[in-house]
């Protein structure tokens, strides 16, 4: 239970990281924040699976497990550090002050609550670890608070223009327009 602990810290500190975005805290506890509130995350699911019980389950599962690991991994990378401008994002002191609206951003505003629930329920079956079947469902919890939190009392003070993209995307599950809009911003990509 440590080990959920530990990763419920970092979900702590990632808080942290908006709040320091916000405030123009002084240059690298920024990215100081981001790194120790996800590394205390990852130190937390690595542990978790190496060191816990082990599941018995159907080898179908393992093998599905993987390739969900490896599709939720690409595309929770790639929304949280290509769709966004990563430098802005995670270095830069003060606030990103660029609102994504396109690619996955146009499915839906988290795009990383769905590819971290997918992560989770991959490295579940991938590692066996009955811990993860306590510690997912409760990181997973946290991630969508951290977005609730976010859209409601964050987002709104860092971008121009968040209230209108609120009403015109969804939060989490995609719906018909935003499949249209996120297959439009596909189309109009240099090179698409």
């Amino acid at each position: 239970m440590l080990y959920i602990a530990i990763g419920c810290l970092g979900f702590v500190v990632i808080h942290l990281f908006d709040i320091v975005s916000l405030k123009r805290w002084a240059k690298g506890i920024k990215p100081a924040t981001w790194v120790l509130g996800s590394g205390l995350l990852v130190y937390a699911l690595v542990i978790a699976c190496l060191r816990s019980d082990k599941l018995t389950l159907p080898v179908w599962s393992t093998w599905l497990g993987w390739v969900l690991l490896t599709i939720s991994l690409l595309l929770l990378i790639y929304s949280l550090f290509i769709n966004l401008p990563f430098r802005k994002t995670y270095i830069t002191t003060g606030a990103s002050d660029t609102l994504i609206r396109t690619g996955l951003y146009a499915l839906v505003r988290h795009p990383g609550v769905i590819w971290f629930t997918l992560f989770m329920l991959s490295l579940t079956l991938v590692s066996k670890s009955s811990v993860l079947v306590i510690a997912a469902p409760i990181f997973i919890l946290l991630d969508i608070v951290l977005v609730i939190t976010q859209d409601k009392f964050v987002f709104t003070k860092m971008f121009d223009g968040y209230e209108s993209y609120q009403q015109e995307t969804p939060m989490l599950l995609p719906n018909r327009q935003s499949i249209n809009a996120f297959i439009n911003s596909l189309k109009q990509q240099p090179g698409a």
